[in-house]
């Protein structure tokens, strides 16, 4: 797999585009391996940091990091269990 894949094997060309996301309620590595795993299983998601207790969650991705992106990361976040609090200014 090279760098430009996804895990669920689909490739992308173009710049990655990093943006770092807040979750409430990230407190050990359980919650840690749910949010991993919803925000990982998205199309255009490269890779996905979440770190436990600060519940920042960092989502490298292929796709335009737009209001559209973020309102798919809010739903799978929700979905997920999670309260998404919003993108964590740059």
């Amino acid at each position: 797999m090279s760098g430009c894949c996804t895990p669920n094997g689909g490739c992308h060309t173009g710049a990655a585009t990093q943006v770092v996301y807040k979750v409430q309620g990230i407190g050990s590595a359980h919650c840690q391996g749910v949010v991993t795993d919803a925000v990982s299983a998205l199309g255009d998601v490269t890779s996905v940091k979440v770190e436990i207790g600060t519940g920042l969650v960092t989502v490298t991705t292929a796709a335009e990091a737009d209001q559209a992106f973020d309102e798919l990361i809010a739903k799978t976040v929700d979905e997920a269990g999670y309260d998404f609090a919003g993108r964590v200014p740059a």
